[in-house]
């Protein structure tokens, strides 16, 4: 997701959805509030994107304890939307059921997402690409539905698509082809956002944010990347191919060893997401000449990241995301603007949910009149800006989704589960439910309770097992365990300040 977000000394915030698709925020505010831009990238994919690191991370500073505080599209972006973990928001998966772009989200949370603030504030606004899953459906209002807070409106009709798809621009249908020249929705994304560059008022602030596709499925790139990477493999380390022993049932029913097809599955699954990355950091490396040649580039911020993360072999699960280990909660986070020193590495932990307030508290809106739950982490990388305090721990949350019947393919595993490929390996499930708590500051630890009818517990050391191989639920102080369960018990029922502040 890149966002940017300027100011008449220009901001630029940039954010890049690594795993679904990218967005980009561009605001511009009066002379007196700082210029910002943001883009966001998910790290586990950040090798392709060269330019980028170099442009980006290299020019300020790269967040290594970035998290999502839910690891599934939909209800991630809602949290980044509107600064609020997923039991607040209340959006629980992909689908119009579990809420996602529902219109009841349409409702009660959009009004409030952070989009509107700017937009009150003058803010010339932009979006463009994927907003979320289940957007333009008949069910969600159709194309005609524009969320509030958007002056230029130009989104993705349902999942990720890079031909043959439908947009919304400004409420009216749009539909595209095969063209690459044409249609390819990365490319759109940037050259539409470059236009909006060109046309925009010097008068007024702005923000952009792009959503181009990449690299989530089909997977595919452009004609001039489709060549690339071709010895390229999944990673082979940490716990790739590993049984998933003394963890939820969900982790232990794969086959282990992985069978030959799920493995070269994978293999092509990466190599083909790493393909699509290269438009996406073609697209930085323009904005950025673009900012640039408009004198706009040193007033801007740039965040890079992602809304979750992606597994591809991690434990014998094939690929996709929705679980609780690291691979697919950490996400990337780079970020260069005015007050940030180059080539820095923070170990501050952060969350999505941050990624409202940090926007609203650049653009100079009163945080204590903002109803979000997350935290402003602009004192984390310009400390010179802002005086803070970064958070000693912090919530991660899902819903698990299944289905009630049997999937054809797969009859013998019967109903409730969901994400059954390749090879019938199921990724998820009705009782894939669970809360964690996941701490940096004191100890590394994440403690995990499911919500099933074994009442099962996870919990990591995270310094002396990074890759979380084994379950000490069973080893660890009942004193601590008994901390770690009050402190989530808190963090699910709180709302607004008392997210930041529980002891």
């Amino acid at each position: 997701m890149l966002n940017i977000y300027h100011t008449d000394t220009s901001i630029l915030y940039s954010f890049l959805f690594y795993l679904h698709f990218y967005f980009l925020f561009i605001i511009k505010t009066d002379p007196v509030i700082l210029a910002f831009s943001i883009l966001f990238l998910l790290f586990l994919l950040v090798t392709p994107m060269k330019k980028t690191k170099e442009l980006i991370g290299d020019a300020g500073v790269t967040f290594s304890n970035a998290f999502t505080a839910t690891p599934l599209c939909c209800p991630s972006r809602s949290s980044i939307l509107t600064g609020k973990y997923p039991h607040n928001h209340l959006v629980r998966n992909n689908s119009i059921s579990g809420n996602c772009s529902s219109t009841a989200w349409q409702k009660e949370a959009e009004p409030f997402a952070f989009p509107v603030y700017l937009n009150k504030m003058r803010y010339q606004t932009f979006y463009g690409g994927k907003y979320l899953n289940q957007y333009g459906s008949k069910d969600a209002g159709g194309v005609g539905h524009v969320p509030p807070g958007w002056d230029q409106w130009h989104a993705l009709v349902g999942n990720s698509k890079y031909y043959n798809y439908t947009l919304s621009v400004n409420g009216k249908e749009e539909n595209h082809g095969d063209n690459y020249e044409k249609d390819y929705l990365t490319d759109l994304v940037l050259n539409r956002s470059l236009h909006f560059l060109e046309e925009r008022s010097p008068n007024h602030p702005f923000f952009m944010m792009l959503c181009p596709p990449s690299p989530h499925s089909p997977w595919t790139a452009a004609p001039q990347y489709q060549q690339s990477f071709s010895d390229v493999k999944a990673p082979r380390d940490g716990s790739f191919n590993m049984p998933g022993k003394d963890k939820h049932w969900l982790l232990r029913q794969p086959a282990n060893p992985m069978p030959n097809s799920s493995i070269e599955y994978l293999d092509n699954a990466y190599r083909r997401r790493w393909q699509t990355l290269l438009s996406v950091d073609d697209m930085v490396e323009q904005l950025i000449k673009k900012l640039d040649s408009i004198k706009e580039l040193n007033n801007t911020y740039i965040f890079y990241t992602s809304d979750h993360g992606y597994h591809t072999g991690q434990f014998s699960l094939p690929i996709d995301k929705r679980q609780l280990y690291e691979f697919d909660i950490r996400i990337p986070l780079l970020v260069r603007g005015p007050g940030i020193k180059p080539k820095q590495a923070l170990q501050s932990p952060v969350l999505n949910i941050d990624l409202s307030m940090t926007i609203l508290d650049i653009a100079g809106v009163n945080l204590s009149t903002v109803n979000m739950d997350g935290q402003s982490f602009l004192p984390q990388m310009a400390p010179s800006l802002r005086n803070g305090t970064e958070r000693p721990f912090f919530l991660i949350e899902y819903t698990g989704e299944g289905n009630s019947s049997e999937d054809p393919s797969c009859p013998k595993l019967g109903p409730g589960l969901a994400e059954c490929f390749p090879d019938c390996v199921c990724e998820d499930a009705f009782n894939n439910t669970y809360a964690c708590v996941r701490t940096l500051k004191d100890a590394n630890l994440q403690y995990c309770e499911f919500a099933d009818n074994e009442s099962f517990v996870e919990v990591y050391n995270l310094t002396s097992d990074p890759h979380q191989l084994e379950n000490i639920v069973k080893k660890v102080d009942p004193a601590l365990l008994q901390i770690m369960n009050q402190r989530l018990i808190k963090l699910e029922s709180c709302t607004g300040d008392s997210c930041r502040n529980v002891k």
